[in-house]
């Protein structure tokens, strides 16, 4: 049986719906799911393009590796990184990312982006889940962030059960 979940813009008061993909990502898919509901600050990508995202601890319990791999992602697209300690250098999370890393859980809204860091090349992610419901609205939403700035959103996943 399919599973979703809702993601949502808290200050913006937008949501949409993803499938996970559970055939394509099970281990990831688990982890999301076992560990919902899950969010913190919204940040905008400064190198990916249309990208929305949170940095959370690590929370599974064995850290999934890479499944269904991407650095193309395409609108709806949610993609799960692991960074380990020593790569998130943002002053607002380093104390966390420097002693456990920490867990980016994305959404991409719109096209032509591409998962690279100008200091360690390719960023692949795991695409977990995507996108059915009311991607529209949560791409205005998201580049209203780009716009308007990031300053007090959050980025919430829950269950839909």
């Amino acid at each position: 049986m399919a599973r979703y979940i809702e993601v949502t813009l808290k200050k913006r008061g937008v949501s949409c719906v993803a499938q996970l993909l559970d055939d394509l990502a099970p281990k990831t898919c688990e982890a999301v799911w076992r560990a919902l509901p899950l969010g913190s600050d919204a940040y905008h990508a400064k190198y990916a393009s249309n990208e929305v995202y949170t940095l959370v601890p690590p929370f599974a319990e064995n850290e999934p590796g890479l499944e269904n791999p991407t650095i193309l992602p395409i609108p709806g697209d949610l993609l799960y990184f692991y960074f380990p300690p020593g790569i998130i250098t943002r002053p607002d999370v380093r104390e966390v990312a420097n002693r456990v890393g920490m867990v980016d859980l994305a959404i991409f809204y719109d096209r032509d982006n591409f998962l690279f860091s100008p200091a360690t090349g390719p960023v692949p992610g795991s695409r977990y889940a995507t996108v059915t419901e009311n991607l529209e609205e949560m791409a205005k939403a998201c580049d209203n962030i780009w716009r308007e700035g990031f300053v007090g959103e959050e980025l919430i996943y829950r269950r839909l059960e």
